[in-house]
Order: structure tokens, then sequence, then C-alpha cells
């Protein structure tokens, strides 16, 4: 059977003239999408593929049946051709648009891992108050800490990253992942960790580089007892047991937290304040965008909730 988006893809690429009862559905989902974006500082006419996946994503999540979201779709796009633009999902060279829809017809709506939970900015923020003091591993545990959640990192390209992997820029850092559990062969990603104005993990990494050199290596070595820089490379998993220590230190609970909490955290942040489904996936690197869906999911489950006006 034909998909529900390709027949009704085919009905706003050729047929501006529709149906009374389909023109005020067009109208009605027009205006929930326009409201949408002007509550995001969006722009909708014209509007970027960007705002239009991350819009039918929003819709999945909510519930929204897959023939509904297809009529979405056609209502942005025969509302771009009426007013003579061209429709988001035709200027969508990195198919942002058709990723989402293939996402949302697998029926994957996927919650982030339930094993260990996300660790929020705020909380964070403590986090790394709590590793106070200028002694080196406080310096580099705040180091990890903030550019963890920043880049959205695993525990291993945490400690797979080298000294050579960082490029300062005038608006942060480029950092490059030379093997990640998406890239197996090793042909590298660059990601973009801007300087920040909370967490600022750029200003934090700079002052742990100092403390470490510039000599080749790991970016994180490990720091004997005595707190003595070595030249081992820290194991993923000490870099569990570091965020777990200082969840503690913050009131968090250790176990409910670990290696993948920074990376989660910094998804669901990111969809809490608006963040696009493509820009998402610029740091996180998920090939799947479904897994994504996850995280806002996750993000906005007390967004109008049903029981907020009476409870």
């Amino acid at each position: 059977m034909c998909s529900p988006f390709v027949r009704l893809s085919v009905i706003w690429r050729t047929d501006l003239e529709v149906p009374p009862n389909t023109l005020r559905a067009y109208t009605s989902d027009w205006n929930q999408f326009e409201g949408w974006c002007d509550a995001r500082g969006l722009e909708p006419l014209p509007a970027r593929p960007e705002a239009v996946a991350t819009w039918l994503a929003a819709l999945a999540m909510d519930g929204k049946a897959d023939s509904t979201i297809g009529r979405h779709l056609a209502a942005i796009g025969w509302k771009h051709r009426q007013d003579g633009l061209v429709a988001p999902v035709q200027r969508d060279e990195r198919m942002v648009i058709a990723d989402t829809l293939a996402g949302i017809r697998r029926g994957a709506r996927a919650r982030p891992s339930a094993r260990k939970a996300a660790i929020t900015a705020s909380d964070l923020a403590k986090m790394i108050a709590a590793a106070d003091g200028q002694g080196t591993r406080a310096i580099r545990d705040r180091a990890i800490l903030a550019l963890g959640l920043a880049a959205a990192l695993r525990r291993s390209e945490l400690v797979a990253l080298e000294w050579r992997d960082v490029v300062m820029v005038d608006k942060g850092l480029k950092l490059t992942l030379r093997h990640s559990k998406t890239d197996q062969e090793g042909e590298g990603q660059v990601i973009a960790v801007p300087s920040g104005k909370t967490l600022k993990p750029v200003e934090r990494l700079k002052v742990w580089l100092a403390v470490r050199g510039g000599n080749a290596g790991p970016l994180f070595y490990q720091i004997d007892p005595q707190g003595r820089l070595t030249d081992q490379p820290m194991s993923d998993r000490s870099i569990a047991r570091l965020i777990q220590k200082y969840a503690g230190l913050v009131g968090l609970d250790p176990e409910s937290v670990g290696g993948h909490s920074l990376r989660a955290g910094f998804l669901t942040e990111a969809s809490r304040t608006g963040a696009t489904i493509a820009k998402m996936q610029e740091v996180s690197r998920h090939k799947k965008v479904e897994v994504l869906l996850g995280y806002v999911r996750s993000a906005e489950l007390f967004d109008a909730h049903a029981g907020g006006g009476f409870l």
C-alpha cells in the first residue's frame, strides 16, 4: 500500500486547488505550525526544512497518526506554493524531513536509555562547582564534565580524545572524533563546542591544557593517588566513576547516572530549549532520527500536561 506521506506529497506538488474539506484541514494545520514557529522564534514562511522536520517529530511524539503527520507536511507545502514559494521538502538538500518521516514510519518512539538518567545543565553546574580547588585532579575533572555534556560525548569518546583533536577558534573549539560508535571506519567527525556562559567548557578545557601541557597523547591522562599526572589514558569506566562521584556530592543518586548521562543531558536540554532535530544530530552524530525522537519525547513529557490545570 502506498504510504500516506507519498500520496499527500503528490497532492501538494501537483494541485493547488484542493477540495473544501481538505482546505479547512490545511488551514488548521498551517495555523498550528505557524503558532509553533512563532513560539520558538522561527520563520514559518518560508520555513526551513529543519524546522519542519522538528515540527513533524513533535507531532509524532504527541501521538498523531502517520496520515495526520503527512497531512501537516502537505499543508505546509501547499501554503508555500500558494505564496509562490518553494516547499521546504523541495529545498531539503540534507534530507532531514525525509529522514524524520522514515523514523516516524518505522514507529520507533524509543525513550532514551532507562539505565542511566540524563544530567541536566543545572545539576552539572553544581557538580562542576563540587570539583573545587586548583589541584590537578579538580581541574581535569571540571574539564571532563563540561566537555562531556557540551559535545554530547560517549565515555568511550572522551577517553579516546587526543591533544591533536582540539582546535581553538574564536567562537569556541572544534573537536575531531576519530573513532566513535557510529564511525567504526575512523573517517573522523568534527563537531563545534561553543564557549558557553554557564558551563564554560572551552574555558575549563584551556585551564586543563595549561596543566597538561602540549605534548601529544591522550587529552585526559590518569592521575595517580598522589595527584601526579601519568602518561596513561583514562579508562571509560573511570569516566563513569568520576560522574557518579560528583553526582553523589550534589545529592543525586550515583547509581542512577553513569557514562551516558552527560550525552543524554545534552540531548534532553537541547530538545527542551527548542533545538531542531538536525542541529541535535550535528552534535550527537546519531544516524537514526528515531533515537533522537526519544529524547524529544522525554524532554516534553510535562509540557501541556493533561493534569496541569487541576493537580
